[in-house]
């Protein structure tokens, strides 16, 4: 039996049920329930060949069809890169000019239209990785500044990056961000949210720690917030307010590191983005370098969200704009609290939902209190190996109002398949150092109950410094030791 975090009081779920109406754009949400931004890595990569290069699939179509119909208010996708030469990872989607082709629209129309299906809206996530850029993809990646990301938490290297001119910043971010939400318009997408946390691109101009600009996109946070709402404009000026569609932001609440985003200048950013006319900010924290994805404070644990503490007086800053927080929410004491306190309008869930599709219908029609509860803890490692085996799990077959959405997804709390799946990520790991010591690129998804698809990339040429060859080999040994432990 699936296991869920205990509750020990159970509260009236009624709230999260509430609609929310997006300011600028008029939409309504059917609930205060947002499906986040996950990472799928189910696209392919292959920068020759324009067919298939970061395309999405039926395995996105599926998957995304089974959320919305699990009760979201607001679906999210994951990154949808709008620069095929600045990917957070291959087997990240891409919507660009140059692999623009109608087969291509075909799939991202379908995946609105079977998400619309069910009173979800539709809305996409779109970035540019910046400096974040993986080093398979490009070796100088363009940034806010020339400040290197040598190796982030997890250990994977990066180019050094260029720092954009002021005529790039127009060309190769803004007309770009412009044309991949144009393509998603036409396709029937609700609307877009500009990737602006954890790192990449944008986020790359918010912080100080990357933002070194001694011009008009530097300095003060309105500044360094300067790029935000000149790509919002030249959206409105392709898609006006009058179209409905929406536009918002994900942000950092704050850095945890040296010289990163504080929560005074997170509030200031908040405020000019709201000024602009942003129908939503959903608040996030943390950077590659210091991820804010784990507890930090006794006070965070017992409040559930990671970054409510921090978005509490973001909200107050923000006059407009709907809130979402997205992190750490498990239970439903929890997400009804952070509404009634006011530290969010809106529940943002993402790793709790990769085996538990329908979780908003089972909240708010009151059989369960609480999320599936994970094994691995505070390991993002693991717990991300096994959201995206999940999602892939999900996509493998389409929606059936006949069966359960979660069919064929593994139910990572029961014990026999935990223990399959440590040894098939394991053995997906090793294959991974393994190739990457040899100068090779290995990513994808963990083969573990996928009907035989493979879906992982490959591809030469990897660069790696010597000192972290050296860390891969003590890590694959650590690794061996592991798979018999299990």
């Amino acid at each position: 039996m699936t296991k869920r975090i205990p509750v020990e009081n159970p509260v009236d779920p009624k709230i999260l049920g509430d609609s929310l109406t997006f300011p600028t754009s008029k939409r309504v949400a059917k609930n205060r329930f947002l499906k986040a931004p996950l990472s799928e890595n189910l696209a392919q990569w292959d920068p020759n060949n324009v067919e298939i290069n970061g395309a999405a699939s039926e395995l996105h179509v599926n998957l995304y069809e089974k959320w919305a119909a699990g009760g979201f208010g607001v679906v999210a996708t994951g990154n949808v890169l709008t620069d095929e030469m600045h990917l957070e990872s291959p087997g990240n989607t891409i919507i660009t000019k140059e692999l623009d082709l109608p087969k291509r629209r075909e799939i991202w129309k379908k995946i609105a239209s079977r998400a619309k299906k069910h009173g979800a809206l539709i809305i996409a996530q779109i970035s540019n990785a910046g400096r974040q850029t993986a080093l398979i993809v490009n070796q100088h990646p363009f940034s806010s500044s020339e400040v290197p990301l040598k190796r982030d938490a997890y250990g994977r290297e990066y180019g050094i990056p260029i720092a954009l001119t002021e005529e790039q910043i127009q060309t190769e971010i803004i007309a770009k961000f412009v044309y991949t939400s144009k393509v998603l318009y036409e396709c029937g997408f609700d609307g877009v949210e500009l990737h602006g946390a954890h790192g990449y691109m944008i986020a790359q101009f918010l912080s100080r720690t990357t933002n070194k600009r001694e011009d008009k996109y530097g300095g003060s946070p309105q500044n360094r917030a300067r790029i935000v709402t000149e790509i919002y404009e030249a959206i409105r000026k392709e898609i006006p307010e009058s179209t409905g569609f929406i536009v918002g932001i994900k942000l950092n609440s704050v850095e945890f590191q040296r010289e990163g985003l504080t929560n005074e200048e997170a509030i200031q950013i908040a405020a000019e983005i709201d000024k602009a006319g942003f129908d939503f900010i959903e608040i996030s924290g943390g950077t590659y370098e210091a991820m804010g994805f784990s507890h930090r404070k006794k006070s965070t644990i017992a409040r559930e969200a990671f970054f409510l503490e921090f978005s509490e007086k973001i909200k107050l800053a923000v006059k407009n704009a709907i809130v979402y927080v997205t992190g750490g929410f498990r239970t439903v004491p929890g997400m009804v609290k952070a509404v009634e306190c006011k530290g969010t309008d809106g529940i943002g869930l993402g790793r709790p939902i990769t085996q538990d599709m329908d979780f908003p219908l089972k909240i708010l029609n009151g059989s369960v209190q609480s999320a599936i509860e994970s094994p691995f803890g505070d390991d993002l490692v693991s717990n991300g190996l096994a959201c995206n085996c999940q999602m892939a799990q999900a996509g493998l077959t389409p929606y059936s109002p006949d069966k359960p959405l979660t069919e064929g997804v593994m139910d990572i709390t029961d014990e026999k398949t935990l223990k399959e799946f440590k040894i098939a990520q394991n053995e997906f790991m090793q294959t991974v150092i393994r190739k990457m010591i040899g100068k090779q690129f290995y990513h994808g998804v963990v083969p573990y109950k996928l009907d035989g698809k493979k879906l992982v990339i490959e591809s030469d040429g990897l660069e790696i410094s010597l000192l972290l060859r050296t860390a891969l080999w003590a890590y694959l040994a650590f690794l061996k030791a592991q798979y018999y432990m299990c």
